[in-house]
């Protein structure tokens, strides 16, 4: 049980932490970039905008304007526009290519940059991106520009940004793990210790009232020899065995907690009929119907024992709870890998807020007839403890005017022990 709270524990803990490191990466990277795009499409505007083609095919054309170098680029205005990489390339009003820029160091030929400049001529679309390419298409009068600025170092950039966060996160969340599970371990600890002392006082306690009970009974039996039957011997004699019933539910429970119960392949079809036999009198003799429908050949690693128990327990809960003149349904079923035990009775629907308090050890909904059946409401907790003695799972489900116990167990490997 502790186990489980441990890793829902550090599970929860990793979750949010994995969602705060992917929300900050994200919120980064989405920064960065459209922080990076809008510069980058802020420096093309500008290199667009102080672009002069300085000649034209035939020689003739407008002079260089302003500070710009030897292209008729500008310089000297921005410092980043001299570490970016632009390209150009220049058309007639015809569509005629007049010049194409790749820079000195380029990853473009003049044919690509060329075929890429016509393909967004033929677009309405003024600005945009062609893979790494920023681009802006102008009409300068006398020409058509076509410029582009390459986003590689960018992504780069921002790949190289995502890829040390996720190294450095991805490390963060490995140490924070081992300190979660550390941490979880030391929470849990004192807990784990105090509910051990209150299952071996549970035992202890169990076992020590059995000797008193025994020599109270043996008292009583010579006494009403000695002396007869009388109201106040009759009194002690009811309230012994209702000890005696409580008594040895305690030690069912303390046995059903113990986690290093002896198991064995066991025929489960087989011991659930067997089970369910003695209960049909009783169903009779409250005017109920126990209808049973086990499939054959179903095997479980377990203790018998044990697994009688909590077959009896739940057909006995379905029986005292079941409406006089109805049914009580036991069915025993494979589904996938697991040995499914269900117990149905229609009943009045158990309110959402009890179901939850229904397998916690003295609990019972109906307060009023509390351990006047010589029920104590431990029947419910130690069936669940039988369940998670053997990696099961027990719940209840009520739906169609039924009330549904199941109880789900691992099917043994093989499902049949080899003869």
């Amino acid at each position: 049980m502790f186990k489980k709270s441990k890793r829902k524990i550090v599970a929860s803990i990793m979750l949010i932490l994995v969602l705060l490191l992917a929300g900050t990466l994200c919120t980064i990277y989405l920064a960065s970039y459209s922080d990076m795009t809008e510069e980058n499409r802020d420096l093309l505007d500008h290199y667009v905008e102080g672009y002069i083609y300085p000649k034209t095919k035939n020689g003739d054309g407008p002079d260089i304007q302003g500070d710009r170098d030897e292209r008729g680029d500008p310089r000297g205005k921005r410092p980043m526009l001299e570490l970016s990489t632009f390209y150009s390339v220049v058309f007639s009003p015809e569509r005629e290519v007049l010049a194409v820029d790749n820079g000195e160091v380029s990853a473009y030929s003049e044919e690509e940059l060329t075929k890429l400049a016509e393909g967004i001529l033929e677009e309405e679309k003024e600005k945009g991106k062609k893979g790494s390419l920023l681009y802006e298409k102008k009409d300068k009068g006398g020409y058509i520009l076509v410029a582009f600025l390459d986003n590689t170092l960018m992504l780069e950039s921002a790949g190289t940004l995502v890829t040390y966060t996720l190294i450095f996160g991805g490390i963060a969340l490995v140490l924070i793990f081992l300190l979660a599970n550390y941490m979880a371990g030391k929470i849990l600890a004192p807990l784990e210790e105090n509910y051990e002392r209150q299952k071996q006082f549970v035992s202890d306690a169990g076992h020590e009232l059995k000797t008193p009970a025994a020599v109270i009974n043996a008292n009583l039996e010579l006494l009403t020899r000695e002396i007869g039957e009388n109201q106040w011997l009759s009194n002690i004699q009811y309230e012994n065995q209702r000890m005696s019933a409580l008594i040895t539910q305690l030690l069912d429970l303390a046995r059903a907690e113990n986690a290093s119960s002896q198991m064995e392949p066991l025929d489960l079809s087989h011991l659930v009929w067997g089970e369910t036999l003695p209960f049909e009198p009783v169903a009779y003799e409250k005017g109920l119907a126990l209808n049973s429908s086990i499939e054959e050949e179903i095997w479980v690693n377990g203790n018998s024992v044990q697994l009688k128990q909590l077959t009896s327990i739940l057909i006995d809960n379905g029986i005292r709870h079941g409406s006089q003149g109805k049914e009580v349904d036991l069915e025993l079923k494979r589904v996938k890998n697991s040995a499914v035990l269900s117990v149905a009775n229609e009943g009045r629907e158990i309110p959402e807020e009890q179901r939850k308090h229904l397998f916690e050890r003295f609990y019972r909904s109906d307060q009023a007839r509390a351990a006047e059946d010589g029920h104590y409401g431990l029947g419910l907790a130690i069936a669940k403890a039988i369940a998670q003695t053997h990696k099961g799972s027990i719940q209840v489900q009520c739906r169609d005017g039924m009330v549904i116990f199941l109880v789900k167990l691992p099917l043994q490997k093989g499902n049949t022990p080899k003869s």
